[in-house]
């Protein structure tokens, strides 16, 4: 007969063995989001469009089967391939924005940034971009003006050519006075190899700047709310920022992504789903606007769920974190930029922020599409 110790100490051994409440249930979790998402939905809805969990099940449940290819095992910002021994990199994107012009920017420019920094988050130099235009009948001339300008001048900032392009016409109600689509190709820089497969745990996971500026911008600019402060949108280009991030960590930058629609949040999960990894995020580290915390609040969403234009997500070696750091705060708009968190091993695909009060909560996508049109 066992002695009342060795039962105590079996007890305890057990207890010890035994995982938490918060254990299985983000075991739960982590499971449930190791499963590819499917598409299911009878409609197209606007969520669809914003980035969160109804886009990832458009993209990887319908699209990503259907066009089923090497480049596309691995879902980033730009596509790349070799051609002749040289590596380039190759992306497109639509622009819907409403209204046109907002503080900071306009359709026109987020055309430009947004396609040369997805080729910058491939590490890819931006070399030239198609456009496309579809007008709307009635658009009056010095919109249209105002708009080719703005392309104009955004792909001098970016030093890229407009090489090709497409003018449609489209009768009136039909086009909410213009949309612009683009493609861009890219060099990929021989400093880079960037992938979420590279991500390994004590990476650090650094910040470009402050969160949420851009949806908070379009959103103020429709004057949905009634809130005196001015925001404006970040849309810039985010090549000198990812050249200053190669010149400083080289082997040592792991990956970088760009927190457009669904903000850092869906950048954070694509990435740890991507790579079957965990992520530690700090909120106290996380750079915010103080209206735009508050507008997100309004909203009951979080800051780090709402889309940004010149706003990147890295991922660097431990070893070459506090350099990594310091060429981020000499680029352009990335003064503020900051290590919000880290890589670890478990649980596994999953985001987990520890919250200012000392608690951990998950760090979900985005659901629904409270900000429609921002981009």
């Amino acid at each position: 007969m066992a002695s009342p110790a060795r039962s105590s100490l079996r007890g305890r051994e057990a207890e010890t063995r035994s995982p938490s409440r918060e254990e299985t249930v983000l075991g739960i979790i982590a499971t449930a989001r190791a499963k590819r998402p499917k598409f299911r939905d009878e409609r197209i809805t606007m969520a669809h469009g914003a980035g969160g969990k109804a886009t990832a099940g458009l993209i990887e449940g319908l699209l990503v089967p259907a066009f089923a290819s090497p480049a596309l095992d691995v879902l980033g910002d730009a596509g790349v391939l070799t051609v002749d021994g040289t590596g380039l990199a190759l992306t497109t994107d639509a622009f819907v924005v409403t209204p046109l012009r907002f503080p900071g920017g306009s359709i026109g420019e987020l055309a430009v940034n947004g396609t040369v920094n997805d080729l910058a988050m491939a590490g890819a130099r931006p070399q030239a971009l198609s456009l496309s235009l579809i007008l709307e009948e009635g658009l009056e001339a010095e919109v249209l003006r105002a708009e080719v300008e703005a392309i104009a001048g955004a792909a001098r900032d970016a030093g890229v050519a407009i090489v090709t392009g497409d003018t449609k016409v489209v009768e009136r109600g039909h086009a909410d006075q213009m949309y612009v689509t683009t493609a861009g190709v890219g060099r990929v820089d021989a400093r880079a190899s960037l992938s979420p497969a590279a991500l390994r745990p004590g990476d650090h996971l650094l910040l470009s700047g402050p969160v949420g500026r851009h949806g908070t911008a379009i959103m103020l600019a429709r004057g949905e709310f009634e809130l005196g402060a001015e925001v404006a949108s970040d849309t810039r280009s985010l090549w000198p920022a990812a050249d200053a991030l190669l010149d400083a960590a080289g082997p040592g930058l792991r990956c970088l992504r760009d927190a457009t629609r669904g903000g850092v949040a869906s950048a954070l999960n694509e990435l740890a789903r991507a790579s079957g990894v965990a992520m530690l995020v700090r909120e106290e580290a996380v750079p915010v606007d103080a209206v735009v915390a508050g507008a997100a609040e309004i909203l009951g969403i979080d800051p780090m769920q709402v889309a940004n234009e010149g706003v990147l997500v890295a991922a660097v070696a431990p070893q070459h974190a506090d350099a990594a750091l310091a060429a981020l705060r000499g680029a352009p708009g990335c003064a503020d930029a900051a290590v919000v968190g880290e890589v670890r091993t478990d649980p596994a695909g999953l985001v987990i922020v520890e919250t200012a009060f000392g608690g951990k909560r998950v760090m979900d996508q985005l659901v629904g599409d409270p900000l429609p049109r921002i981009c």
